[in-house]
């Protein structure tokens, strides 16, 4: 059942096997290739034809930028992730603001990816409101205009997890999408080859009962810098499917749905009343369902391989085979160095900023047959493909 029992029956053949399957849906036949041509393959670029297809399987995409590394959704993470060989940047999450720009932030709650707490003139845009049936207290992109987040700058998330990336605090502003897509531009430019990015459109139904629809102003600032086609590099994702569903009808783009934990209902589904959870999306009529709109899927890596009640990776899902047989492709989510995001048996002590063995993790997903993972550490993440394809 499932891919982990053939590969250890076959061994690295079924590891091969494995990572063909996923080539050969992603348009490159790189079956027979030996290990090292393989791993060039996948490092140059490898899969044939325009778009998606062009990009290297596994396919590593910076998580926010190298939020390992910086704070998040800043130019200073999306460049170093680039500088670390990320086929994709995922930048970034957008949401509004009260002028109706996108933004690039984790949240539009603030108060913990910015220094807006330290602002005496923004003291009173502190609220408490209901994100996604959530009560959320802090201060939200809606309530600002541009010029007043452009005020701001951003901080590390996590401090716990990464004291190191503190160092970084206040150094870089919040950017607009607009400024995401200009900076592609350049680096492409600069870099001599295609820079991909990953976008997410974050929390849309509560945003369109707001009067800020953000899945319109996606589209059109997409066409208005001429990447709004099936080519162009420009992956769409949402965790609300109908979302991903409206994009489809308003751009070209290719288009994943993500996937949070199996009992979990997307939100968009809970206020229309649509019962289904997330089990329901990742059988084979669900996702039958999905690629009729999207072309790929962002599931939790739980879904990929389950954990035990001790945090311990179990056997692998058919959701790798099931997706592919539906056409999909896999990005799952997220790889990170540190102890705490670990599967219990890859990790390495209990310190919360400590690394635990993220290259045996890598290993262990990879031979689901995935077709590349989001990770906040893509140097770790582009090493680890090159293990794998070597064999």
């Amino acid at each position: 059942m499932g891919t982990q029992e053939s590969d250890e029956q076959t061994g690295g053949t079924g590891r091969r096997a494995l990572l063909g399957a996923a080539v050969l849906g992603a348009g490159g036949a790189v079956l027979g290739l030996s290990g090292t041509a393989r791993a060039a393959d996948a490092r140059h670029g490898g899969g044939r034809g325009g778009g998606v297809k062009s990009l290297p399987v596994p396919t590593v995409i910076g998580h926010r930028g190298a939020s390992g590394y910086r704070p998040e959704h800043t130019f200073g993470a999306y460049e170093l992730a680039l500088d670390m060989g990320a086929d994709i940047v995922e930048a970034g999450d957008l949401v509004p603001t009260k002028d109706g720009h996108l933004v690039c932030r984790h949240e539009p709650e603030i108060g913990g990816t910015t220094d807006v707490a330290d602002h005496p003139e923004f003291a009173d845009r502190k609220r408490t409101k209901l994100l996604d049936g959530v009560s959320t207290t802090g201060w939200f992109t809606e309530d600002f205009t541009l010029a007043e987040l452009k005020t701001l700058r951003a901080t590390e998330r996590i401090p716990a997890n990464r004291p190191h990336n503190t160092l970084y605090d206040g150094r870089w502003e919040i950017p607009t999408f607009e400024e995401v897509l200009r900076w592609q531009n350049e680096q492409t430019r600069k870099r001599g080859k295609q820079v991909w990015i990953y976008p997410e459109l974050k929390h849309p139904t509560y945003f369109r009962k707001l009067g800020l629809a953000t899945e319109e102003r996606l589209a059109r600032v997409l066409r208005k810098y001429g990447k709004d086609r099936k080519n162009s590099p420009v992956i769409i994702q949402s965790f609300e499917p109908t979302s991903i569903q409206r994009m489809s009808r308003l751009v070209g783009n290719p288009l994943a749905v993500l996937l949070s934990g199996a009992k979990s209902r997307p939100w968009d589904f809970v206020e229309s009343g649509d019962p289904r959870t997330t089990a329901d999306l990742v059988t084979p009529a669900g996702l039958k369902e999905i690629a009729s709109y999207a072309q790929g899927i962002g599931p939790t890596l739980d879904l990929i391989i389950p954990k035990d009640s001790a945090g311990r990776l179990t056997e692998p899902t058919t959701l790798v085979r099931d997706a592919h047989r539906a056409g999909l492709i896999l990005h799952p989510y997220t790889m990170r160095n540190e102890n705490p995001f670990l599967p219990a048996d890859f990790r390495k002590g209990g310190d919360p900023d400590a690394y635990g063995d993220v290259f045996g993790a890598f290993r262990a997903y990879f031979a689901t047959g995935i077709d590349g993972v989001f990770t906040d550490h893509p140097d770790t993440g582009v090493l680890a493909r090159e293990d794998f394809l070597a064999g």
